[in-house]
């Protein structure tokens, strides 16, 4: 434990003879390390809520009308009507009716994260068979009793950014609501989503409607989609192709579209969020090795006594090696801090609007420390190779 200790602080005296060279060196892997770790949560982020989609999707059909695009929130209504079409289909075991839309008229639908959404559903209508489970941190969760209530379940961002606990009331969208629970936090939509009775998300849906559908329709004949569970054993690629060839003007969503479309395009940008970041830790990398070359050119003379006096020169690269190292820790810690903070800093100041743009794991910050400890090292070696292959009489002489 002595040597360890003792060969530490030689390290350490290395560095402190080049104070202010070594100094702008941590600086520049503490900034790489710092995008690293923001860039990172970041990414993190994203990628829970991807996860929660894929995990929600994969089970199950969404079917939509044929005239929406994709995973949106502002689908056009269908009658409820298809849901017994769509159950008699050969295959489907359960169809789900379900009302989803933006929980602000106004809000727009794109942007960073999820939006703040309606979620309408008759509790116990999947009898069973969803493996998305949501828990209620307080208060309780909707049952099929709450039909014909204006009762409503917050997700945990949402909960907060109104300020809202079991017994309060909250208007959404013109209509005013009791909170029966808070949800549990679960890192994906659900946060920021308001749980109602089918009944009274139809019942804002028809307000939200178009005037010539209005007219045509009742609100209890809308939905925005119905969830179809498969009979077990039945592939869910070729059943959503037999929904929409035998019932009209509807389209399918499966899992496997959800990963294409939007687990595809959160790949692309998580690699150019982690891009911008390594391109500055390439910067630190540089820094290192302008450091350790200078040191060598510097240490010369000290490097030639080494050698004479017996150092072997895998003992003179290990000292250079474990300087750069040291300089990759040391920049790697501070910039672990800084990050740190920047996002609970962020998170906090966007905690009351619901905003979480951050999520810093502890495999985040290992991994960063790491990088930037392994990055000092490699960028070392060149110095450290051109040290060991010094002559040592040559060294002696150089002035």
């Amino acid at each position: 434990m002595g040597l360890v200790i003792g060969g530490f602080m030689r390290l350490v005296r290395s560095l402190t003879r080049r104070k202010l060279r070594t100094t702008l060196t941590i600086v520049g892997i503490s900034v790489g390390i710092w995008a690293l770790v923001v860039m990172s949560s970041m990414a993190n982020k994203i990628g829970a809520l991807v996860e929660g989609g894929s995990i929600y999707y994969k089970d199950k059909i969404i079917v939509i009308d044929a005239t929406t695009l994709g995973f949106g929130f502002g689908s056009t209504p269908l009658p409820l009507a298809i849901a017994d079409q769509i159950r008699a289909v050969p295959g489907v075991a359960v169809t789900w009716p379900e009302v989803q839309m933006l929980f602000d008229s106004e809000a727009a639908a794109a942007g960073f994260g999820l939006p703040d959404l309606i979620s309408g559903t008759v509790a116990g209508a999947d009898q069973g068979r969803e493996q998305f489970q949501v828990r209620a941190a307080r208060g309780r969760l909707l049952t099929a009793g709450d039909e014909g209530s204006s009762n409503v379940v917050l997700g945990s961002d949402l909960a907060r950014k109104f300020g809202k606990q079991p017994g309060d009331a909250i208007t959404i969208r013109g209509r005013e609501f009791t909170v029966a629970g808070v949800l549990e936090p679960t890192l994906t939509a659900p946060d920021t989503t308001a749980l109602l009775p089918l009944e009274a998300a139809q019942r804002l849906l028809a307000d939200s409607a178009p005037l010539a559908i209005r007219q045509g329709m009742v609100a209890a004949q809308l939905v925005s989609q119905i969830i179809v569970y498969p009979e077990e054993g039945v592939d869910i690629a070729v059943l959503a192709t037999a929904i929409e060839n035998q019932v009209d003007h509807v389209q399918t969503l499966t899992g496997k579209d959800f990963d294409e479309q939007i687990g595809s395009s959160v790949a692309i940008f998580n690699a150019i969020i982690l891009g911008v970041a390594l391109i500055s830790l390439i910067v630190g990398g540089l820094s290192v090795i302008n450091t350790m070359a200078m040191s060598v050119v510097e240490r010369t003379r000290e490097i030639g006594i080494k050698r004479a006096i017996g150092a072997s020169r895998g003992r003179i690269m290990r000292e250079i090696v474990l300087e750069a190292g040291l300089i990759g820790l040391i920049g790697g810690t501070i910039g672990i801090v800084l990050g740190a903070v920047v996002v609970v800093i962020a998170n906090e100041a966007g905690r009351d609007s619901g905003i979480i743009l951050f999520l810093l794991t502890p495999n985040t910050a290992a991994f960063a420390l790491a990088f930037s400890t392994v990055l000092g090292m490699v960028a070392g070696i060149a110095p450290a190779w051109t040290a060991a292959r010094l002559d040592p009489v040559e060294a002696l002489r150089y002035e």
